[in-house]
């Protein structure tokens, strides 16, 4: 059996990243390879001496370092309980789930030995060179390898351009693989205008399993409401103007509130199995996250995507998606929420979804020469 080597950003923190990990995995699988996700390490942060820090505290005004004790003392320990919590419930469902394989890589140094390992590498999905996240490491270009086992499955880029620093290396990595797709049109554009190739703009690889197959893993979350809830999944906070139209939404309704990206709360404590069993059993959902958006349209929920409160731009990725389905009128900015919210028209997604996986699946049987039977 031929071996299948992926890279993606490894961590045990967010839904989708874990859940596109395992997308593709399975894909690959169901075409008959073997298939390893390599974790890639980084160096640790620096952390400033404890004179330093404490230097820096004592010299801020008084009404400052109450502030920073209250945060350090309280409400920072209260929160890195609960987030070790929560990547406990992510290691669970990784290791239950992806087969990782730690051969001591880091991010900062090409490994000499690993391209005989395998027979393919690929790379994706998620924002694997996004440079606010990887810095420009070739480990996420697959430079280590050898050219004709380099293969990209949907990455993104996650901001709309390239800083200038990382144009040059950038420019050199992506000419150097022959395999080249991405998740966005922007990211296309990247391409296009650093090497001149027109690449394909394919699906996240969670859109390439089936309703039935994320069904079949979705785990019953334990803080679930035994009645009907709307959902909200914000990763960058939900909007303060929206705040008081959800809740008057939600009681208008006989909706109970279950917030997933909040901290102080407790449906945070949910693993990425427990992530599909909120979407799946909700009555609609809100969100600025693009999975949240990709599994709303797979479990056919009422959606509507907001702008993520955010310094990075970060939404041509979604604005793909929508475009894709011809979802365009589920932005906020394109709806009356109090209105629309439950007004959606599924009824044509199967189509334009099955036409995304057939192009989807030709593109990875033809980098990995598969032939289909007569």
């Amino acid at each position: 059996m031929k071996r299948i080597a992926v890279i993606t950003l490894n961590g045990y923190f967010n839904f989708g990243n874990r859940l596109q990990n395992y997308a593709l995995q399975e894909i690959l699988k169901s075409l008959g390879f073997h298939v390893d996700t390599l974790i890639i390490k980084s160096k640790p942060k620096e952390i400033p001496p404890m004179s330093k820090r404490i230097i820096n505290l004592i010299t801020s005004p008084p009404d400052e370092i109450i502030r920073r004790l209250v945060y350090r003392f309280l409400i920072k320990k209260r929160e890195d309980k609960i987030e070790n919590v929560r990547t406990r419930l992510f290691r669970k469902f990784t290791y239950k789930y992806i087969r990782e394989v730690d051969y001591g890589i880091y991010d900062y140094d090409e490994p000499q030995i690993l391209s005989d390992r395998y027979d393919y590498f690929i790379a994706g999905s998620d924002q694997i060179w996004n440079p606010s996240y990887t810095k420009g490491s070739s480990i996420y270009f697959l430079a280590f390898a050898k050219l004709h086992k380099r293969i990209t499955y949907a990455p993104s880029f996650g901001v709309p351009q390239i800083p200038s620093e990382y144009q040059e290396c950038y420019k050199r990595m992506l000419s150097d693989i022959p395999y080249l797709s991405v998740r966005e049109e922007a990211g296309a554009d990247i391409i296009k205008n650093l090497t001149g190739r027109t690449v394909p703009v394919l699906v996240d690889p969670t859109l390439l399993l089936t309703k039935e197959q994320w069904m079949a893993i979705a785990k019953k979350a334990r803080y679930k409401p035994g009645g009907q809830y709307l959902l909200t999944y914000f990763l960058g906070g939900i909007p303060d103007n929206y705040k008081k139209r959800i809740k008057a939404i939600a009681k208008k309704r006989h909706l109970e509130i279950v917030n997933l990206g909040d901290i102080k709360e407790k449906y945070y404590l949910a693993g990425p199995d427990e992530f599909i069993d909120y979407i799946k059993d909700s009555t609609a959902v809100l969100t600025d996250s693009y999975h949240g958006t990709i599994f709303s349209i797979i479990f056919n929920k009422p959606f509507v995507v907001f702008d993520r409160v955010s310094k990075l731009q970060m939404f041509s990725r979604i604005d793909t998606l929508l475009n894709t389905f011809n979802l365009q009128a589920r932005k906020i900015e394109n709806m009356s929420l109090e209105r629309d919210l439950f007004r959606i028209d599924f009824s044509y997604i199967p189509h334009i979804l099955e036409k995304e996986r057939s192009k989807s699946m030709a593109y990875l049987k033809k980098c990995l020469k598969i032939k289909d039977a007569d």
